[in-house]
C-alpha cells in the first residue's frame, strides 16, 4: 500500500474541550491517552479551553473520545466538546504545542486547590526533592486563581514566571510521564519561592527552615503570627492559649465574633464538633473551607462563645501542613485584617497594615496576584451550602438556564460585597470581598469591579447595581459611562437563589434579611415575591415596626426588642419590669426611645425579619447588644437547637387592606413569647417554637399563591434549624423547596442574583 493511501485511510479530528481544563493535566492527560492509542496530532492551550487535533484509525478515535471524558484529571471540569471531522495531515508524533491567546476568552479559571496526597507524601518522604518544601505543587492542586495574571493559563502568565525553572523540574515539567508535565507553578527548593521570618517590625530573622520553626517557638510562646497564604495572609495563634486568644480579639476588633479553627488532621476535628459524613466530605475536598459544625463540648468556648457551631478547617497549603505538624493542636486561623477590611497580600502592605496586631511574620516571596479569603461552609438538609464564596470556589461560575444578551458586570451589596460578571449563560462570581465601610475594601473592590472583565478581554455595557443611593457599590455603578439598572435589594435575593438552583419563573421567593432599601425607600426585610413571565412583583412581607434609632438598632437589639413591644399597645411599661429586656435600658432612655418611637423620630417603620429575630433574641434575655452582626440571631437559633421539645407558636397571616399585601403579623406570636416566659417556661423551648412558628408562616403564606416552586433566601436562611425546619413543612405541604448551594444566601450571593435578573 503506497503513503498516500494510507494517509486517506485515517481520521482526523478537530476537539475543542471547554470548560475547567488548564492547570489541571488536561493536556498530559489528552497527551498520554494519544500516544496509548498510537494517535497521531496536538494538543494546545487557547483563550476558550483545550482544542485537539488527532488522527488515526476510527476505532482508536472512538475509544480516545470515550477516555478523554471518563478518565479526565480530577480536578478538571468539562462544560462541553465539540467535536467535527477534518481533512488528514498525516502527522508522525503527538505533541503539546505552545498555548496560544487568540480568540475570545471562555475557558473557566480553576480555583486554587488543596494539595493533593501524592504531593503530601513527598513532603513528608526524607530523601525526596521536595522533602519539607513549602511550595510543593503538581497538576492536581496548589495555586491558581490568586496567582494569575491572564488567560489561557501558563507560566509567564502567572507569578510564577518571576522564578526561572531549574533543570530538575524542567525535566519533570517536560516529561509528558511524569505528574508535573506542564504544572505551571512547579518548583523546588532550588529555583522556587521561599519563606523566611520577620519580627514585628519586619525585619527579617532567619529563612526557610528555621524561619518555620521560628514561627512554631512564636505560636506555642502565645504569640500572634501573620502567615502568608495562598490568597492573603492569615492571623494565627494557638487555639487553647486563651490569653493569646483574648489578645487577639482586642488587637483585631473583633469583639465576641467567632474565630475559625485549623486543626492538624481529622482525629481532631471529630474531636471538637459532630462530624457527620458529609462533613469529613467537605472538610477533605481539594476546596478545604472552613466547615461550620456542632460543638462537641465547651473545650474551645473562648474561640465561639456562646455559639452553638465552630468553624474548621484543615490544612490545606503544603507550609500549613509543616507548621501544623510540628505544633499537634489546633490553631486560629482568621484573615490578616482589621474587622470587616480585606485581607493583606502584599508583604510590606501587612507589616504596614498589621502593625500593632502581629508579634510576628512568616512570609514568602511568591507574590499574590488577588486575594482570596478562605471559604466558609456548612451542611444544610443534607448538602452543601456555601456562606462564603472565595477560595476553592472562585472564580468557577453560576451556570444557568438563561442568558445575557451582552457582557454584564453586577456590583453587588454594600455588606458582604462580591461583583460578578456575566457572559452569556455564565456568570462569574469573584471571590469574597467584604463590607465597603473603609479605604481598603473600596480599593479591593475596584480592583476586582476591573480584574474579572480583564481577564476575560469582556467589556461589559450594563452595570447591575443596588437600588440603595447610598451604598458605595451603587455609587460606583453612578460614575461610569454605562447603562445602570437598579434591582431592589430582596428581589436580588430570590433571583441568586434562583440562578444557583437552575430555576425558571413561575417562582415564590421569601427573602428574609436585616434590612434593605425597598420600593420608595421604606425599610424592607421579610418580604414574598412572585416571579413570572411578566417580572416580579412583591405579594408577602411581615406586620411592620419602628426601628428605634435606624440603623443603630442592627447593633443593639434591645431597640428592636422595644419596638416590637410598642407596636403591642398596652405593654409598655406595665411589662417591661418583669422582663430581662427591662435592665437594658436606663429610665432616661426609655423614655426617650419611647418617644422616638411614637413620634417617628429617626425610627423609620420596617418589615425586616432579622430585626424581628434580633428582638426576640433580646425579649428572651439572650443579648440586647451585638458585638457582631448576627449575634443575636445565632444565639437565638443556638438555644432553640438545643431541645426537641414542640412548643406550639400561633400567629396571624393577614392582607393589608389598602395595598392588598399578604402580611405576616408576628404580634400573637410575640405575646406568645412574653406569656411564656411570665409562665415558668424555658427560653429553649420558647425560642424553638419561635423558629417552627416561622416555618409553618412560610408554608400558610405560599399556599395562597400557585407556584410550587419556593425559594428560601436572604440573611436569615444561613440560619440551619430556620431552614430545615421550614424545607420540611413545605415539603409536607406537597411544595418543592429550594435553598442556596453555591451562591451564598446572604449579601455575597447578590451580585449573581443582580445578573440573573437581567437573563431572557
Amino acid at each position: 500500500m503506497s503513503e498516500a493511501s494510507t494517509v486517506d485511510a485515517l481520521s482526523r479530528k478537530c476537539i475543542e474541550v471547554h470548560g475547567a481544563v488548564q492547570g489541571v493535566g488536561f493536556r498530559p492527560h489528552v497527551y498520554r491517552l494519544a500516544d496509548e492509542l498510537e494517535l497521531k496530532g496536538w494538543v494546545v492551550n487557547d483563550a476558550r479551553g483545550v482544542l485537539i487535533e488527532v488522527e488515526g484509525e476510527n476505532e482508536g478515535l472512538r475509544v480516545f473520545e470515550d477516555r478523554l471524558v471518563s478518565e479526565a484529571p480530577p480536578s478538571s471540569k468539562i462544560g462541553k466538546l465539540r467535536i467535527r471531522s477534518i481533512a488528514t495531515r498525516g502527522d508522525v508524533s503527538f505533541e503539546i504545542h505552545e498555548s496560544h491567546a487568540s480568540g475570545g476568552k471562555s475557558v473557566l479559571m480553576l480555583p486554587d486547590l488543596a494539595i493533593c496526597p501524592d504531593c503530601l507524601r513527598e513532603i513528608r518522604e526524607e530523601g525526596n526533592p521536595r522533602y519539607r518544601y513549602p511550595f510543593i505543587n503538581c497538576t492536581n492542586c496548589g495555586p491558581r486563581f490568586s496567582i494569575i495574571e491572564g488567560l489561557p493559563y501558563d507560566r509567564p502568565q502567572t507569578s510564577m514566571s518571576e522564578f526561572e525553572m531549574c533543570p530538575f523540574c524542567r525535566e519533570e515539567y517536560s516529561d509528558p510521564g511524569n505528574r508535573r508535565f506542564h504544572a505551571q507553578p512547579i518548583a523546588c527548593p532550588n529555583c522556587g519561592p521561599k519563606i523566611s521570618f520577620h519580627d514585628h517590625l519586619g525585619k527579617k530573622i532567619d529563612d526557610e527552615e528555621e524561619a518555620l520553626m521560628e514561627a512554631v517557638s512564636a505560636i506555642r510562646n502565645g504569640e500572634i503570627i501573620a502567615l502568608k497564604g495562598l490568597g492573603g495572609y492569615q492571623l494565627v495563634a494557638d487555639s487553647f492559649n486563651e490569653e493569646a486568644v483574648a489578645k487577639l480579639r482586642i488587637r483585631k476588633g473583633r469583639g465576641a465574633k467567632p474565630f475559625a479553627v485549623m486543626c492538624p488532621d481529622e482525629d481532631w476535628a471529630l474531636r471538637l464538633c459532630c462530624v457527620s459524613a458529609q462533613e469529613r466530605n467537605l472538610l477533605n475536598s481539594v476546596v478545604a473551607p472552613i466547615v461550620l459544625m456542632k460543638k462537641r463540648d465547651q473545650l474551645l468556648d473562648h474561640v465561639a462563645p456562646a455559639i452553638a457551631e465552630l468553624g474548621i478547617m484543615l490544612p490545606y497549603t503544603p507550609l500549613h501542613h509543616l507548621l501544623m505538624s510540628e505544633l499537634g493542636r489546633p490553631i486560629i486561623a482568621t484573615s490578616a485584617n482589621r474587622s470587616e477590611e480585606p485581607i493583606c497580600t502584599g508583604n510590606e502592605e501587612a507589616v504596614y497594615r498589621l502593625a500593632g496586631i502581629a508579634d510576628g511574620y512568616l512570609m514568602h516571596n511568591r507574590r499574590i496576584v488577588r486575594h482570596v479569603d478562605d471559604s466558609v461552609a456548612r451542611v444544610v438538609c443534607g448538602q452543601e451550602q456555601i456562606l462564603r464564596r472565595a477560595r476553592g470556589y472562585a472564580p468557577f461560575p453560576i451556570m444557568v438556564p438563561k442568558t445575557l444578551i451582552a457582557p454584564t458586570i453586577a456590583v453587588g451589596a454594600h455588606m458582604k460585597n462580591s461583583v460578578a460578571l456575566g457572559v452569556g449563560n455564565k456568570l462569574f462570581a469573584s471571590q469574597h470581598i467584604g463590607d465597603l465601610d473603609t479605604e481598603e475594601s473600596l480599593s479591593a473592590f475596584l480592583k476586582t469591579a476591573s480584574d474579572l472583565p480583564m481577564l476575560y478581554e469582556k467589556e461589559p455595557a450594563t452595570v447591575v447595581h443596588d437600588s440603595h443611593p447610598d451604598y458605595a457599590s451603587t455609587r460606583f455603578a453612578q460614575s461610569t459611562d454605562k447603562e445602570k439598572v437598579a434591582v431592589q435589594h430582596h428581589l436580588a435575593h430570590v433571583y441568586a437563589c434562583m440562578g444557583d438552583c437552575g430555576l425558571e419563573a413561575p417562582v415564590m421567593g421569601f427573602s428574609w434579611d436585616g434590612v434593605g432599601y425597598g420600593e420608595g425607600g421604606e425599610v424592607w426585610g421579610g418580604e414574598g415575591f412572585l416571579v413570572d413571565d411578566t417580572g416580579a412583583s412583591r405579594v408577602a412581607s411581615i406586620w411592620p415596626f419602628r426601628l428605634i434609632g435606624g440603623d443603630a438598632a442592627a447593633k443593639e437589639p434591645r431597640r428592636a426588642a422595644l419596638g416590637l413591644l410598642l407596636e403591642l399597645a398596652g405593654l409598655v411599661p406595665d411589662c417591661l419590669e418583669d422582663l430581662q429586656l427591662g435592665r437594658a435600658f436606663e429610665r432616661s432612655e426609655l423614655r426617650t426611645f419611647s418617644k422616638m418611637a411614637k413620634s417617628g423620630l429617626n425610627s423609620p417603620l420596617t418589615t425586616s425579619m432579622g430585626r424581628l429575630f434580633d428582638g426576640v433574641s433580646s425579649l428572651l434575655g439572650l443579648c440586647h447588644r451585638n458585638e457582631f452582626e448576627g449575634q443575636a440571631a445565632m444565639l437565638l437559633e443556638g438555644i432553640a437547637d438545643s431541645t426537641n421539645e414542640l412548643r406550639s407558636a400561633s400567629f396571624e397571616i393577614v392582607k393589608n387592606e389598602t395595598g392588598g399585601l399578604l402580611l405576616l403579623d408576628w404580634r400573637p406570636l410575640v405575646r406568645g413569647v412574653i406569656e411564656d416566659l411570665h409562665g415558668g417556661v424555658g427560653v429553649s423551648s420558647i425560642a424553638r417554637g419561635f423558629h417552627l412558628a416561622l416555618a409553618r408562616a412560610v408554608v400558610s403564606m405560599a399556599q395562597q399563591f400557585d407556584p410550587k416552586d419556593i425559594v428560601l433566601t436572604g440573611g436569615c436562611f444561613q440560619n440551619r434549624l430556620l431552614t430545615e425546619l421550614t424545607v420540611t413543612s413545605l415539603i409536607e405541604a406537597k411544595l418543592v423547596p429550594h435553598i442556596h448551594r453555591n451562591v451564598p444566601p446572604n449579601d455575597g450571593g447578590i451580585a449573581i442574583g443582580q445578573l440573573y435578573s437581567q437573563c431572557v
